[in-house]
């Protein structure tokens, strides 16, 4: 079966606790991303149970009159629960490494692999927001040139479209 998938992350937020909510910017982000997504055909809304993906998708959600539907597989990944002073080493190091766990953290293959599995349900025209890691792991997944670097480069929002085609996927970046 054929489907486009809209994989988002989301617009830009107060911070990164689960009940952070969306800055003033990032608000009028969600508005600009509603318009994009209705351009889309767009007729699926899946998010992230955190505060600030499901506030990037209400304004497009609303505008068409469709439910949004929570699923905790697009939450953000923890990469460890202790206190990282060098976070982005680490984080970088477990791209390279999939395995790699940090104490009370999520490997990078644990990730993608809840991750992958809510993909493979969604229904063609699904867009579904989540988190820059998250994001960055299931671009990875689908195309293997996608690593620490094109993480770096992701934006919010950011919006990534993925074609699916007798069961092979491709991925391109569609916001800008």
């Amino acid at each position: 079966m054929n489907k486009t998938i809209f994989l988002i992350r989301h617009c830009q937020a107060t911070g990164q606790a689960p009940d952070a909510e969306l800055t003033e910017m990032g608000k009028k982000q969600a508005k600009d991303l509603a318009e994009f997504l209705q351009k889309r055909q767009v007729i699926h809304f899946i998010s992230s149970p955190l505060t600030r993906a499901i506030q990037s998708i209400e304004p497009a959600a609303d505008c068409l009159g469709l439910p949004i539907r929570i699923d905790d597989r697009l939450a953000e990944r923890v990469l460890s629960s202790e206190d990282l002073p060098d976070w982005m080493e680490k984080l970088e190091e477990s791209f390279d490494d999939a395995d790699l766990k940090f104490a009370g953290g999520e490997s990078g293959k644990e990730a993608t692999d809840r991750a992958m599995e809510i993909l493979n349900e969604m229904e063609d025209r699904t867009a579904a927001v989540t988190h820059g890691n998250l994001l960055g792991l299931l671009l990875k997944q689908i195309d293997a040139s996608y690593g620490f670097s094109e993480w770096q480069k992701l934006t919010n929002p950011d919006v990534y479209e993925v074609e699916i085609k007798s069961g092979d996927a491709s991925v391109k970046r569609v916001w800008s």
